[in-house]
This record gives structure tokens, C-alpha cells and sequence, in this order.
């Protein structure tokens, strides 16, 4: 289940993580680095990932995007309540029959003239931090769905648990990891949306999902790299601790091999990361080709080094 009092600790009362990049006058603590998202999610991720997880639907995909792309009515509304840990936001993108071909979304939200409104409805997928107690929506999302004819017309929406017709769909339980962060289908079914819950302009949402998607990619490269370490961590303290044919197993070449190819994928990993996030501005676009290749490596990276680590632990 998910930890939310641990997940509490992490607002502005304490941590002062969950509006990282958030500016201050919001209740965030104004780090609009990306050097600063990749420090925190890897620390994070090398004790508990399903909670880094979690933690990166609300900080990165909704805190930072909101922060990135939102009015200042919005912000004031939503982004205190976020950066304390009050409320809990996600971001729903993928879909059933849509999640790398993102802009074949057929979620959609019909203009009501009438009533200066937008009705929404589709279905949203694998949506992390969909619900957090298992019965109901998480609190507040930023949804994408199709507003106009042309495949790029995409428009943002801030919904609420709570709106009428906004509902949670089927949980996505026994994942293979990531057990603890909870992940959930979102359903839409005629919700109104208020003109003033549109974030950024109707049909111009695309640039702003492929820019919050790169700091995404190297927050989630950058949770491979905790992952990573803590394995080697654990493999190397363990094979200094157990023994077999009367010396502990850090003495035997096999298992030098495997701590030594670990660390050393690690490292590169790590200078790969830390050397484009450096780089990159929070508020630019066209990043894609290096925050997808450091997406690309540090995850089968990772998975490499939790291999060669449970080899060593037997």
C-alpha cells in the first residue's frame, strides 16, 4: 500500500522535496535544476523505488509541469497544497490503446458553448498515483486529451477527485515491482471541466508533454542509478560477509568480476546522466535526443546490475 505518511515527510514542512523545482512564492523550494531532480531521485530510488516512483508522478509530472506550464491563478490553487503533501497529483497520458503512439489518444474534450465548459471523456491507463488508498481517485491530475481534428490538437486539463463523472477504473495489481506505488486506470465520463481548469493553450499542449517527458526520462534514468547502486552496494557487503570453501566469496574471480563490470556500469551511467542534466534548461525543449538516451542506457543498465547482483547473493 501506499506509504503516505512517509510520502508526507517529503513536503515543505520537512523535506521540502515535493515542489523541488516549484517556485517559492508557490510553496516549492525553487530548484529549477535538473542536476537537483536526477540527486533526488536517485537517492530515493536506492531505498525504496515503488516510492521514487510515486514520488515522480506528483513532483516531476504534475508539481513541475503544472509549475512549467500553469496561470498564476492555477498555481495559487493547486501547487501549495502539492508541495506540502496535502493533496496528491498524477499525470494521465497513456491509454489503453495509446502509450508510445501518445498523440493516438482518443480520450477527448468537447468545447460546450453553451456553458463555456469542456466535457471530457475517454479512459486514462497504468496512471501512477491513480489512487492511493485503493478505493478512490488520487487527488488532482493533469489530463491530455484530443481537442480538435488534427492529430497534434491536445489540450491540457487540471481534474479533480471529486468532479462528477471522473472515476477510478481497474487497479493494476502483482506487478512485477513497484508493488507500492499504486497504479490505477482513471475513467471520464462527460466530466465538465471549467475553462479555467485548462492549462496552457487548447491544441498547444504537445510541446509541453515532450518537454516535461525529457526531465521525466532522466529522473527515471537517474531512479536506475539508485537502483544500481544500492545492488552494488549489497552484492560487495555480502560477499565480504559470507563464506564458502573456508574464504568469504569477494576473494573469488567470478564474483570480482561481476562487483567490478557492476561498479563500472554504474559509474558510466552516473556520468552520462549527471552530464546531461547538467546541461539541460528546465524551461527549454528539443532535449529529447540525450534524455531519452539516458532513459535508453541507465534502465538496461540497471537491470544488468541486479542480475550480476542476485547471482552473487545466491
Amino acid at each position: 500500500m501506499f506509504n503516505y505518511a512517509l510520502f508526507k515527510r517529503f513536503g515543505n514542512n520537512e523535506m521540502g522535496i515535493l515542489g523541488l523545482t516549484v517556485d517559492e512564492q508557490y510553496g516549492g523550494s525553487g530548484i529549477l535544476d535538473a542536476s537537483a531532480v536526477a540527486i533526488v531521485h536517485e537517492e530515493l530510488s536506492a531505498s525504496d523505488p515503488a516510492l521514487c516512483l510515486a514520488y515522480l508522478a506528483h513532483s516531476v509530472l504534475f508539481a513541475h509541469n503544472l509549475s512549467m506550464n500553469g496561470t498564476h491563478e492555477q498555481k495559487i490553487k493547486f501547487l501549495p497544497d502539492a508541495c506540502s503533501g496535502d493533496r496528491i497529483g498524477g499525470m494521465c497520458m497513456s491509454e489503453p490503446d495509446a502509450g508510445t503512439d501518445v498523440l493516438g489518444m482518443t480520450t477527448n474534450a468537447r468545447w460546450d458553448e453553451g456553458n463555456k465548459t469542456f466535457i471530457l471523456n475517454g479512459q486514462k491507463m497504468w496512471i501512477t498515483n491513480g489512487t492511493v488508498d485503493g478505493s478512490s481517485t488520487g487527488d488532482m491530475f493533469l489530463v491530455y486529451a484530443k481537442t480538435g481534428p488534427n492529430r497534434g490538437d491536445i489540450t491540457q486539463f487540471l481534474v479533480e477527485k471529486g468532479m462528477e463523472g471522473f472515476s477510478l477504473g481497474q487497479q493494476i495489481k502483482d506487478k512485477c515491482g513497484m508493488r507500492a506505488s499504486m497504479t490505477a486506470e482513471l475513467v471520464f465520463e462527460d466530466v465538465i471541466v471549467p475553462n479555467e481548469n485548462v492549462v496552457g493553450d487548447v491544441n498547444k499542449a504537445t510541446l509541453c508533454m515532450m518537454r516535461n517527458l525529457e526531465i521525466e526520462r532522466i529522473a527515471l534514468a537517474a531512479m536506475s542509478l539508485g537502483i544500481a547502486k544500492r545492488c552494488v552496494e549489497e552484492m560487495t557487503l555480502y560477499c565480504q560477509e559470507r563464506k564458502a570453501f573456508g574464504k568469504e566469496l569477494i576473494n573469488f574471480g567470478q564474483i570480482q568480476k561481476n562487483i567490478s563490470e557492476s561498479y563500472a556500469d554504474y559509474m558510466a551511467g552516473r556520468s552520462y546522466v549527471y552530464n546531461v542534466a547538467r546541461k539541460i534548461d528546465l524551461a527549454s525543449t528539443g532535449n529529447s535526443l540525450d534524455a531519452d538516451g539516458v532513459k535508453l542506457y541507465a534502465g538496461a543498465m540497471a537491470k544488468t546490475v541486479a542480475d550480476r547482483a542476485i547471482q552473487c547473493l545466491g
